[in-house]
Order: structure tokens, then C-alpha cells, then sequence
């Protein structure tokens, strides 16, 4: 069977290294353009574009895939090398680009291999002028949630600050909507009290490439089936905003401590002392006894083991992992030594 990949960050690339381990050939890839990255700021390579170029992989980077878009040249070369590919299906993972209708109807022309008899349901696309063989696969998401939670583009995030008990990887494939399409596998992982969206990412990586390369050797065995995703629980993981990072000090403990463990690495948890940011992440629910007259964001003790804040609803957060500006990431020990932090003060009031 030929796959066309389109995915671009390191989630992507392990998906697309377990494809090729499993002998599937990937005569495309498709990934985001180059980007500047690191304290040089030079152009870097996606991670998916690495793997690709390290395996001799023809490799599409359109700025935009919209025909009718603000780059119709990028579009259209790579509607190009979609056609020019025949593969039986496509497999997206984190691309970052939204595929229009001509690439969905391009891929539901395909048709797999003679002998593969795969039942997806509901109609069966029209088959392309002369060509044979099963139903067309189309193009397949790796969705890192359990639909029809957490569609949408921060699955991850979203999953751990709302304190799912777990998450998991869906095999879906695409359609018109925003992770609507039908459901081909599922794979549930528990999230751990300690999980961060890094560790939780590679993971939840690792068990996309095994869900893909098992949906797509069902598909030629004729034993892959759909499911409709229910219209009950539908939820949505909106894009991370570097304005979330900022920690409401009034919330309870527990919220505040899943957020921080949410927004490792990206963007963050912070707050401020002085005007000076600090980013903290890492923390714990402490059951230290309080005045009920401390204010939100309080400190309330410094040791080595950790800087006491008083948070919402009578509840303390113990920070026992804290970053300066420009600075590096700090046990409490080591962070108190070099910053004056005392009982009394506040965190996140201006200047």
C-alpha cells in the first residue's frame, strides 16, 4: 500500500517512522515550510521533513494548500505531487495546515489495492475513471484524544488542565468538518497525577504509530470497520494562547497545579513578583494550615523544599520548580538562594 504523509511536528514524525518500519511506502510527504528557531534564529526543518529527507522522501512544503488561497502556485504543485503519487491513502498527523475539499475528494478517488476489502460505511465514494479495487480510504487523522472529546487543535493541553482521569489516540477518517469524521480505531492511555503535556505527548506518540500502522494493515486485510462519533460529549480544545500562561491566583489549588502541568513546555505557566516574571513549572497541593485572611497569591512560607502560595477557596500550592526570565529552570532550594522571596509578599500584582 502507498501513503501520503502530511504532518510536521516530532508527534508526526514518529508516526510517520512507524509507517515506514511497518514497510508501508511513503511516496510524498507533505510538512509545514522551514521555520527560523533557536537563539540564531536560522531556518530549521520540521522534524517530519527530517525523517523524510534521511529516508530519500520526496517532500512538498506549500505555504497554503487553497487553490483559490493567497499561494494558488503552492496549491497547486502540490496538487501535483498528490496526483502525481497514486497512493492508495493519505495519513495526516498534526500538520498544521487545514485540507481543503480538492484534497479530500482527490484522496476518496483512490482506490486500494485488488484483494483489500476494507468496510469503512456509510456510502462508498465514486470510484475515479478505471480504476479497481476496494473502498477508498481517503485521508486518515491521528487525533490525539478519545472523540468526540477534545476535537480541535490543543487535544493534549485541554485533556490534562481538565483533569481527565485519561485520553487516548483516534484513527479517524477525515471529512468536511473539524475532527467530525468517522471513527476507524481507538486507543485509551490513563494520564498520570504527575503528567505533563510533554510526557503525555510522547506517549500518546508512540500509540499513534502503533493505532495507524494496525488501521491501515486492517484495511488490507478487508477487517477495518467505522463508527459514527456520537453527538453526546462533544467538547473542544482551542489553541493555546500565551495569554492562558498567566496564573490566576484566586483559583483553587488543583486547577492551578493541572494548568502548570498542562503548559509544560509550551507557553508556560507564569506569574509575576515586582514586574518581574517568573514561569513555574512544577508544584504541589500542600495541606498547610492558613490564616483565611491571606490574599490570593500570597506566599506564606519559603524552605528548601518549596515557596507555600495561598490560592482560591482556602487552598495552598507548594512551587517547588521556578524559572527567571532568561534565567534557566530552578529547584525551590536553588531559586530561593538567588531571588528574595519572603512570606508576605504577593505574586502576580503589578509593579
Amino acid at each position: 500500500m502507498k501513503v501520503i504523509f502530511a504532518g510536521t511536528p516530532e508527534f508526526a514524525r514518529v508516526a510517520l517512522a512507524a509507517l515506514l518500519d511497518a514497510g508501508f511506502k511513503v511516496p510524498l510527504v507533505l510538512t509545514q515550510p522551514d521555520r527560523p528557531a533557536g537563539r540564531g534564529m536560522k531556518l530549521q526543518a520540521s522534524p517530519v521533513k527530517q525523517l523524510a529527507q534521511e529516508r530519500g522522501i520526496a517532500v512538498a512544503q506549500p505555504r497554503s494548500l487553497r487553490l483559490d488561497g493567497k499561494y494558488p502556485e503552492d496549491a497547486a504543485s502540490a496538487q501535483a505531487a498528490i496526483a502525481a503519487a497514486q497512493a492508495d491513502a493519505m495519513v495526516v498527523a498534526a500538520y498544521g495546515l487545514i485540507l481543503p475539499q480538492w484534497v479530500l475528494d482527490a484522496m476518496s478517488a483512490a482506490r486500494l489495492p485488488e484483494g483489500a476489502n476494507a468496510s469503512l460505511g456509510g456510502s462508498e465514494p465514486r470510484a475515479a475513471a478505471g480504476s479497481v479495487g476496494a473502498p477508498a480510504l481517503g485521508c486518515l487523522n491521528i487525533h490525539a484524544s478519545l472523540l468526540p472529546r477534545w476535537r480541535g487543535a490543543a487535544p493534549i493541553h485541554r485533556a490534562i488542565e481538565a483533569g481527565d482521569a485519561e485520553t487516548g489516540v483516534t484513527i479517524m477518517q477525515m471529512d468536511a468538518g473539524l475532527d467530525t469524521g468517522a471513527m476507524l480505531l481507538r486507543g485509551a492511555l490513563p494520564i498520570a497525577a504527575h503528567d505533563t503535556t510533554a510526557t503525555l505527548h510522547d506517549r500518546l506518540a508512540a500509540l499513534g504509530g502503533q493505532l495507524i500502522v494496525q488501521a491501515l494493515q486492517q484495511a488490507q486485510q478487508g477487517s477495518l470497520h467505522s463508527e459514527a462519533q456520537p453527538a453526546e460529549g462533544v467538547t473542544y480544545a482551542h489553541k493555546i494562547d500565551k495569554a492562558e500562561a498567566a496564573i490566576d491566583w484566586r483559583q483553587p489549588a488543583a486547577a492551578i497545579e493541572r494548568r502548570v502541568r498542562a503548559f509544560d513546555p509550551f507557553p508556560g505557566a507564569a506569574t509575576t513578583l515586582a514586574g518581574e516574571a517568573i514561569k513555574i513549572w512544577r508544584c504541589e497541593i500542600d495541606s498547610f494550615s492558613r490564616l483565611s485572611s491571606a490574599a490570593s497569591g500570597q506566599i506564606l512560607y519559603v524552605s528548601n523544599q518549596g515557596v507555600g502560595v495561598a490560592c482560591g477557596e482556602g487552598t495552598t500550592l507548594r512551587l517547588t520548580e521556578l524559572q527567571r526570565a532568561g534565567g534557566r529552570r530552578l529547584s525551590a532550594r536553588e531559586f530561593v538562594r538567588g531571588f528574595a522571596l519572603a512570606p508576605g509578599l504577593v505574586l502576580g500584582e503589578p509593579a
